[in-house]
């Protein structure tokens, strides 16, 4: 009972002071949001990016590695195949996630999965498949594993030091800081992973090329990498859409996009469409409801029937189309609106001694060198130790073997055994290392075959060492030796590209006119980058065209709405549009600003326009430096519909005039210099060229450093008696104009 009341005194004395009132309330301590981002978020961030998501110069992630070394003591690499099971057990050791993770990461990796061109797993069993998200793995104890050949070359040098070891997360065991790749496994395989505030995504490139280029980096860093390595290449092939300016971009800036069509073939006799291979970003089942919606929603009226025959020769989707269908504009159109064409995204953020780092592929390859060069002399090193060892054990045997009575007497009247060693060693003068050496010797070794072998050894030994040491001190030499592993490599695993290059420029691309109504428009170009779209009707209408106050139309072309215009401008460019894509604009209203529209550069200005429907006629440019380019239109038409085009016309000289010529038609043209000067000829003067970016021919001879000012059709100037300004020939001075010689003088581009 007391010990009761003394419970309840203090039970009553805690609640009075809890409900005291005279006890002012605690504020909450409150915490800076800059002090929770640093104290708690900043740690958690870069531990996912340095210890799981990002993948290193080796090329895997930490599960990766975790799991490949795993099977490597496990003895995979030569034996027989395990239980997957049994794998993600011991693999736990090193890896403390969950075994569903662990077997997902060994499935990825696996050959039956099919994500990577070079699979570090060979597998046994059903592993799903990569372009699929229906077809699920079975449970891991049901499959089999065990390591490929290929991880030979993963694990090569890594019992000597090659590496740097580090403890589990217990401290019970050693585990590799990286694997000692003998090839750029980064840039082999592809590799994706998702940190906090960035990511990486790395493209897989096809083995020999990536050897071959490693191999030219080390001849010469300057070499040209599309050359040799022109484009990736991926497991479920495809074909790239090649565009050389974009790749050499992602080469050297490490991000950018990768355009992937799928292959296919036509069975005209069934009408059918097989796809056998799509981009590898996407899966056949998306693909499947991509096309399944498209034709629910009357996009694509010819197909009867989709479905997916996918077996155990491959992938194949099978399209059954309509009688009368035209196939490859029904691909055309699938790509345009289904995965069938998709892109893969570049990221090329690598770790690099712990600190991402976003690197071109040269740039990857000069990293991965000097990590080789250091994973190869420290195993030189290893080997040198090694010898270095033995050679001082077999110097102390020389000695003994010199007087093998004097040190047999020496063991025969020793008292006690632990004074063997140092009396061996006060006898021969040798050391303690030596002594033990050549205490454990048996009698048996005591004879003249075993001292000449051993003398053999030495001079072996002393010879390796030299070499050693000759490699260690020559860094050409290490590089070679990386060169020759980095052939040997390539012969024994390269395999045939999967992932065919198709030039973008021959690839046809879907356009969807049949609903774009068609009707004669004006258009309208004014010198501050203005186009007014004005239908004939609105202007018939109209007795007031509205500009800017300070501005001026300088050119007005009747078209139709199908029409596709083709933008000069003053950097050289050609910009490509279709007439519909501009609004209709009213005569009253200012139009559409080609800057924003056609996404100008910085200052760029639109010098002229040309409608065409044919790409037929010919371009004549004249420059101020007095020369004149006559080309083909059609060298601007694409099959893809590309917006820009760069390097369009010669940038050696500003250009001055343009003007379109039909095929069949030699005018008479005026040019004329700011000397005062003209000169009248016929257009056949001026020799046809085949490209673009042709000089042209010398048409006025510059005098003191005078300039063309313009060409213009003789019958739009207006001239009085031309004959006395015509010439027959090219180059030409040209004649001092009269006086009201001209009737209306051209402006010319004066912008």
């Amino acid at each position: 009972m007391p010990k009761k009341k003394d419970k309840d005194v203090n039970s009553s004395s805690l609640k009075a002071r809890l409900t005291d009132n005279s006890i002012p309330d605690r504020e909450p301590e409150v915490q800076p949001i800059t002090e929770t981002l640093e104290i708690n978020y900043m740690p958690y961030a870069m531990s996912v990016i340095v210890s799981r998501a990002i993948p290193e110069i080796d090329g895997f992630k930490p599960s990766h590695r975790k799991l490949l070394y795993t099977m490597y003591k496990m003895g995979l690499l030569n034996g027989n195949r395990t239980k997957s099971a049994n794998v993600v057990g011991q693999t736990m050791k090193l890896n403390p996630h969950g075994d569903q993770a662990i077997y997902e990461t060994m499935v990825r990796l696996t050959r039956g999965n099919e994500a990577l061109l070079h699979p570090y797993v060979d597998s046994k069993g059903n592993f799903g498949k990569q372009y699929s998200r229906d077809m699920q793995y079975a449970a891991s104890r049901y499959t089999e594993v065990r390591l490929e050949k290929i991880c030979e070359e993963l694990f090569k040098g890594i019992d000597k030091d090659a590496v740097d070891m580090a403890d589990n997360y217990d401290g019970t065991l050693k585990e590799p800081v990286l694997l000692p790749a003998t090839f750029p496994s980064v840039l082999v395989n592809n590799n994706q992973g998702i940190a906090v505030g960035m990511a990486s995504n790395i493209c897989s490139f096809n083995l020999k090329e990536v050897c071959d280029a490693t191999i030219a980096y080390l001849k010469d860093p300057d070499f040209d990498i599309l050359e040799v390595m022109p484009a990736p290449d991926f497991s479920g092939g495809g074909q790239i859409l090649y565009d050389k300016n974009a790749m050499r971009n992602i080469y050297e800036s490490g991000r950018g996009s990768i355009v992937i069509r799928s292959k296919y073939t036509v069975d005209k006799k069934n009408n059918l469409i097989e796809i056998t291979e799509i981009p590898y970003s996407t899966s056949s089942d998306a693909i499947i409801d991509n096309i399944a919606d498209i034709v629910k929603q009357g996009k694509a009226k010819e197909i009867n029937d989709i479905r997916d025959e996918t077996d155990l020769d491959g992938l194949k989707i099978t399209i059954d189309c309509k009688r009368g269908t035209d196939h490859e504009a029904l691909m055309t159109k699938l790509f345009r609106f289904t995965k069938l064409q998709d892109t893969f995204s570049c990221n090329f953020n690598i770790l690099i001694n712990g600190y991402p780092r976003v690197l071109g592929v040269k740039g990857i390859i000069n990293e991965w060198l000097i990590w080789r060069r250091e994973c190869l002399a420290r195993e030189y090193r290893y080997d040198l130790g090694k010898k270095k060892d033995r050679l001082h054990l077999l110097s102390g045997l020389e000695k003994i073997l010199l007087d093998i009575d004097k040190a047999i007497s020496i063991i025969r009247h020793t008292e006690l055994e632990e004074d063997v060693v140092p009396n061996l060693m006060s006898g021969f003068g040798i050391d303690k290392i030596q002594a033990e050496y050549v205490a454990e010797l048996k009698l048996r070794n005591i004879n003249k075959q075993y001292i000449l072998n051993r003398v053999s050894d030495r001079e072996k030994l002393e010879k390796d060492i030299a070499d050693i040491e000759d490699i260690l001190a020559k860094p050409k030499r290490i590089d070679k030796i990386i060169a020759q592993t980095l052939e040997d490599v390539s012969k024994k695993y390269a395999q045939p590209r999967r992932s065919e290059l198709v030039m973008q420029e021959s690839v046809q691309t879907y356009v969807a006119t049949e609903n774009i109504p068609e009707y004669r428009v004006h258009l309208m170009l004014t010198r501050h980058g203005y186009l007014k779209k004005i239908t004939t009707a609105s202007l018939n209408r109209s007795n007031e065209l509205k500009i800017k106050d300070d501005d001026e139309i300088f050119m007005d072309i009747e078209a139709e709405n199908k029409s596709e215009i083709l933008f000069f401008s003053d950097k050289c460019n050609v910009y490509k549009a279709k007439t519909y894509e501009f609004a209709d604009t009213k005569p009253s209203e200012f139009g559409s600003y080609l800057g924003s529209e056609l996404q100008l550069e910085d200052g760029e200005k639109i010098l002229f326009m040309h409608v065409t429907s044919d790409y037929k006629g010919r371009f004549l440019i004249g420059f101020n430096n007095g020369k004149a380019a006559l080309f083909p239109v059609n060298v601007y038409e694409t099959k893809l519909n590309r917006k820009k085009l760069v390097n369009a016309f010669s940038d050696k000289s500003e250009a001055v005039s343009f003007m379109w010529l039909a095929d069949d038609e030699d005018p008479d043209l005026v040019a004329r210099s700011d000397l005062n000067k003209a000169a009248v000829f016929q257009a056949s003067l001026i020799p046809l060229k085949t490209t673009r970016t042709t000089q042209g021919v010398q048409l006025l001879v510059s005098k003191r450093g005078s300039q063309l000012v313009e060409i213009a059709r003789l019958s739009e100037i207006g001239i009085n008696d031309p004959e006395y300004y015509r010439i027959r020939r090219i180059p030409a001075i040209g004649y001092y104009i009269k006086e009201d010689s001209f009737e209306n003088k051209q402006i010319g581009l004066d912008i």
